[in-house]
């Protein structure tokens, strides 16, 4: 069981933080916390009340006092990322405690283990501001979305971004192609698909595939392997703690774990071909999208026939405009050896995706 006290969490910096204090004589309930920190990757410090030694309870990212430390804690300045950890599920007192020491939750073993792990994650991979999470998804089939959304990645890239580019589209041929780099060592998706709970977002990039100053997260040429949506949910989730960009390519087709995907992305971009069909198809697209998505808009492939133009598709379609997707040459012709999109910095379409950075990371308030 875990109770809140209050809900506000404790600040955190970028960059790795030391791990949490623990504060009990209580040794049963000490061996059970040091567990939990080995299983979060952290290593904590130990005191039976408030350490002696100047600024550690006031710097410590978190707090675990054991119900037995509450009264020894008592007159410890206030500060938040304080957990009260008892055992007794019962003891209608602990509440009273935990507000007389100032703690922002109280938490009984061993029901509130999995939240407690987390929490100790966070702190230890020193947890800040999510990544900007941007999805495109083509109105129809042959749009040009993983085209874009691999130029997107490549560009944050460039920009100094911490980056990861999520292959989401199974039948899509591997985003690692597009890239150049189907041969490169790291895992792909069916390694992830047994994955539940949390997943360490250091251990996630570390594990995959860099192309490009990039870390990518695609499919593997062997037979598909269903990924549920739990793990598309934890995968992602690590994913968006590490910070930066996560730009996801996304299918037309809207299943349980597209669906998890769409619940984490910020912006979803709709690449759309100027013809009325495209629109027609991508107005479909729009509507399944939008009912778990918010933030949708629409980016124009041209060329555009009389009286239809980006502004006009965006129009039709009720969407807010990022612009017109330029037409690089080259592009449509991998197997001839051309680079990768975006790869080009002054190329047109890496100026497009340069400007999309810009705006989106004013708007998310990170530049």
């Amino acid at each position: 069981m875990a109770g809140t006290v209050t809900h506000d969490p404790p600040p955190a910096a970028g960059g790795r933080q030391g791990g949490p204090l623990i504060v009990t004589e209580d040794t049963e309930l000490l061996d059970d916390l040091l567990r939990l920190c080995a299983a979060a990757g952290a290593t904590p410090e130990v005191h039976h009340g408030v350490p002696e030694r100047r600024g550690s309870w006031e710097a410590a990212p978190l707090v675990l006092v054991g119900d037995d430390a509450a009264r020894r804690v008592r007159g410890a300045a206030r500060r938040r990322g304080v957990v009260l950890v008892g055992r007794d599920q019962d003891d209608s007192g602990v509440w009273r405690r935990a507000v007389e020491i100032g703690a922002e939750h109280v938490l009984m073993l061993p029901d509130g283990e999995q939240w407690l792990v987390d929490r100790i994650a966070d702190v230890a991979e020193g947890v800040g501001r999510p990544a900007l999470t941007v999805g495109v998804i083509g109105g129809r089939g042959g749009a040009g979305a993983s085209t874009l959304a691999c130029a997107l990645a490549v560009t944050s890239a460039r920009e100094g971004l911490r980056t990861l580019l999520v292959d989401a589209d199974p039948l899509g041929g591997g985003l690692d192609v597009l890239l150049g780099g189907e041969t490169a060592e790291g895992l792909r998706w069916p390694a992830f698909a047994s994955s539940r709970g949390r997943v360490g977002g250091g251990a996630l990039e570390e594990s995959l595939p860099e192309l490009h100053a990039l870390r990518v997260l695609s499919w593997d040429r062997g037979d598909r392997i269903a990924v549920p949506p739990q793990a598309v949910r934890a995968v992602l989730a690590a994913a968006r703690r590490r910070g930066g960009t996560v730009v996801v390519d996304l299918p037309r087709r809207i299943d349980d774990g597209v669906a998890e995907v769409l619940s984490q992305l910020d912006v979803g971009v709709l690449v759309v071909p100027a013809e009325l069909r495209a629109v027609a198809a991508a107005g479909r697209v729009a509507s399944a999208v939008g009912m778990v998505l918010r933030d949708l808009r629409v980016a124009v492939r041209g060329p555009y026939p009389p009286g239809l133009d980006d502004r006009e598709v965006a129009r039709l379609l009720g969407l807010p405009l990022v612009g017109e997707v330029p037409v690089e040459p080259g592009l449509s012709r991998p197997d001839q050896g051309t680079a990768p999109p975006g790869t080009t910095p002054r190329g047109p379409l890496a100026r497009f995706c340069r400007e999309f950075w810009e705006r989106a990371l004013v708007e998310a308030g990170t530049a």
